[in-house]
């Protein structure tokens, strides 16, 4: 169980992948031809396989098939734990990353590698290709252990709009960034869902926000969209369009103990009125948090109707 998801697995991926030190942004390329790299085993410490004391960038591949019966499924890739830094490509789409690559180096080693991967990225019944990109400061580096494979995703719920992936994303806090019409274009992005600590350098608790710009269609008659966001620690306000739709908790500098342990630990589903998205239409979704300390998961989920 993870997020309120169960996960199957229909291909075991530890096995040789195909694997170079070095950085080269062209490897992500699916057509890219690795058949001189080096055969190395994962998940397993790259140390361990004759590249002792190699410290820095490295690339790993993979080539695999998916059967057509998995065309309306979701999918997931399971990495494990990587050292200490990486994203990831599938057909030469990142679909996610963990940590922060140098010049603003921050490690995510402790955190699983866990990847959704979009539908309209797989090729079914012909060759996939799995580009991992990996960073490691110091010590053990590479896909180090855990579950590598490939998922079925049982989902708790289907939405009707799937809004996990890219958000914009920024820390701090400013009334302004609630409006539609701000221009973030300056703002760092983050996968959703997440812990913001593998994206940031640093314990950092306090404000943050999150932004996303999303499309719906009409709702049918007597039905009500549900905006579902998972769990969030602690506290958050929820703004489409520059309105502010729903909460939980109470925004403060030092909130009370209390309000904390009733809100950091609970699903966020909030029932939208009329009139709070415009469909047809580009909206925006703006998510202000606090995080009074611990661990910052963002869990989002999704739209459906009910």
């Amino acid at each position: 169980m993870y997020g309120g998801d169960q996960y199957v697995r229909i291909l075991d991926l530890r096995d040789y992948w195909k694997f170079m030190i070095g950085d080269d942004m062209r490897w992500a390329d699916p057509n890219y031809n690795d058949a001189a790299w080096e055969d190395i085993r994962v998940p397993s410490k790259w140390e361990n396989q004759g590249f002792h004391g190699y410290d820095g960038y490295a690339w790993y591949r993979k080539t695999i098939m998916i059967n057509r019966s998995f065309a309306n499924e979701y999918l997931t890739l399971f990495l494990g734990y990587i050292d200490d830094v990486d994203e990831v490509y599938f057909n030469g789409v990142r679909i996610g990353r963990k940590g922060n690559f140098p010049p603003n180096f921050s490690t995510a080693y402790s955190s699983e590698r866990r990847y959704n991967i979009p539908a309209h990225l797989v090729r079914f019944d012909k060759p996939n290709v799995i580009a991992v990109r990996v960073y490691d400061s110091m010590m053990d580096g590479g896909i180090t252990n855990g579950n590598v494979g490939l998922y079925l995703r049982q989902r708790d719920f289907a939405p009707d709009i799937d809004l996990e992936g890219e958000w914009k994303f920024r820390v701090g806090d400013r009334p302004e960034w609630s409006d539609a019409g701000l221009d973030d274009s300056d703002w760092g992005t983050i996968p959703v869902p997440s812990f913001w600590e593998d994206y940031l350098s640093g314990d950092y608790n306090g404000y943050a926000w999150y932004r996303l710009s999303f499309t719906v269609p009409q709702a049918p008659a007597g039905q009500r969209y549900v905006l579902s966001l998972g769990k969030i620690d602690d506290i958050d306000e929820v703004y489409i369009n520059g309105k502010l739709v729903a909460s939980t908790g109470k925004m403060r500098a030092n909130p009370r103990y209390n309000e904390l342990q009733n809100s950091y630990n609970k699903e966020r589903y909030y029932y939208l009125n009329e009139g709070d998205i415009i469909p047809g239409k580009v909206n925006v979704i703006a998510v202000r948090v606090y995080d009074a300390g611990g661990e910052r998961r963002y869990l989002l989920r999704n739209y459906r109707t009910v």
